[in-house]
């Protein structure tokens, strides 16, 4: 089934219990479509009245910013350890190719890579559990957790709610191109890191074999 056909079915509040869930769970560190839930229901809330745009931009903001500081926790409770365990026990997300291109982007920009990580698929994953692992002052990830959490969650739902009511006689096929365009945005973001990823990690030395 359709995610937004789905999500016609349910009511009001467990859209946005839904909505904030996932994106929480995602920003914690667990490999979710959050950006395609929340695109889908901003789309849904531009053709019902039930579901209202703010209350669903708030809770996406909520579950965004409430995530990745239970990551940030994790992370920094859990050290490197806890990324060579997600590593054995997630390789395609937690390789360590995609963590030394993630550490870099931290080393480099610091707070700005928590507040543009929002933006890539996969630094969603990591930003807030890496944060905590490399000891980023708690201060300086709250600011940079907080406004990504509002420009990314808040904006893209204020966006897409208002196309959505633009493009209302197109909606049917509107609903199904911002899908796809946010898995495409997703898809190509993971494979620029997988790129980097892979010219992070030696190539292993084979010379003696």
């Amino acid at each position: 089934m359709h995610v937004q056909e789905w999500l016609e079915t349910v009511p009001a509040v467990a859209v946005y219990a839904l909505v904030g869930l996932v994106i929480g769970l995602e920003s914690l560190g667990i490999p979710l479509p959050g950006e395609i839930i929340l695109v889908s229901s901003a789309l849904l809330a531009s053709q019902h009245g039930d579901i209202d745009p703010v209350v669903l931009g708030a809770c996406a903001t909520a579950g965004a910013i409430i995530g990745d500081s239970i990551g940030y926790a994790i992370g920094r409770k859990g050290g490197r350890p806890l990324l060579a365990w997600l590593g054995a026990k997630f390789p395609r997300h937690f390789g360590e190719g995609h963590i030394a291109a993630a550490e870099r982007s931290f080393t480099k920009w610091g707070m700005w890579a928590v507040f543009f990580g929002r933006f890539v698929a996969l630094l969603r994953i990591f930003a807030g559990p890496l944060a905590g692992v490399l000891r980023m002052p708690y201060w300086k990830f709250l600011i940079a957790n907080v406004l990504g959490g509002i420009v990314w969650a808040g904006g893209t739902t204020a966006v897409i709610y208002y196309v959505g009511i633009v493009a209302e006689s197109w909606l049917k096929r509107f609903s199904w191109l911002g899908l796809v365009l946010a898995v495409l945005i997703g898809v190509t973001s993971m494979l620029v890191l997988k790129r980097k990823a892979k010219k992070a990690v030696p190539e292993p030395d084979v010379a003696g074999d």
